[in-house]
């Protein structure tokens, strides 16, 4: 990345599904595929494969649109390759964002949500197999994986932007399929709030690389069994879309902290 970018942003961002709407908000960009900079191309619709490295609030940052994910058959270590590039670039601060089902009749689509834990049901843990010592400890302390002090300016900021932000657990689980009602029954008593099909193994993979972490989430549809409605990928975009405008301003003013 430094031979394409230069010098490491603080700040780097994933944007999920149906939120690629901030890249426009990217002032001066330098951009480049996945492909251009040696990684798999996103196989999912709403996921541009695109780095790009400009000012965002008046703050250097990247910006990613397309993220890789285990239900493509990836490896684990595939999955946040992108993210341990960025650690080892010097991106220090690491914003996610995705496209989550809700597990509570209260929390309808559009609902935003900063991710306060998560619940790892992916089967699955980018840090399996020898340790990456070059980055990170053997055994990683995940208690305070999403950083305290980034979720409290977070919070600062919702509450004097006037947007409506939620805190909560994120249930991962693999997919491809969406989750049966029994299943959203499930994780809600285990004490989830959303369900979505990524993010978490890319936080494993910044706190073990020392990163600060913060992410969000936009509550797309309503989990299997919450209502007659059912799912599809086309419809969870576009209510992202649709909603995408106050976690994309909230970001940006986020980034302009530092």
């Amino acid at each position: 990345m430094a031979a394409r970018f230069g010098p490491a942003p603080t700040w780097a961002v994933v944007l999920g599904s149906g939120l690629g709407v901030l890249l426009d908000r990217l002032v001066a960009p330098t951009t480049a595929s996945h492909t251009e900079l040696g990684l798999p191309s996103p196989g999912v619709a709403g996921h541009a494969g695109v780095h790009a490295v400009g000012l965002l609030g008046g703050t250097r940052v990247l910006l990613v649109s397309g993220r890789l994910h285990l239900y493509e058959g990836h490896r684990p270590a595939t999955v946040v390759a992108d993210v341990r590039a960025m650690a080892r670039w010097g991106v220090q601060k690491l914003v996610l964002t995705n496209a989550a089902g809700s597990c509570r009749p209260d929390w309808g689509p559009g609902t935003l949500m900063r991710l306060t834990d998560h619940i790892n049901m992916a089967g699955a843990n980018p840090l399996v197999g020898p340790n990456r010592d070059d980055l990170g400890p053997r055994f990683p302390d995940l208690a305070r994986a999403y950083d305290p002090d980034l979720g409290a300016s977070a919070d600062a900021l919702a509450l004097e932007l006037g947007v409506p932000l939620r805190r909560g657990v994120y249930a991962a689980m693999r997919g491809p399929s969406y989750e049966t009602a029994a299943e959203v029954a499930m994780l809600h008593r285990l004490g989830a709030d959303v369900v979505g099909m990524s993010t978490v193994p890319e936080v494993i993979a910044a706190v073990h690389a020392g990163m600060a972490v913060a992410a969000f989430s936009v509550v797309s549809n309503y989990g299997t069994g919450l209502t007659d409605e059912a799912a599809d990928h086309a419809m969870v975009t576009r209510v992202v879309s649709q909603a995408t405008a106050p976690l994309a301003d909230l970001v940006a003013r986020l980034v302009a902290t530092d």
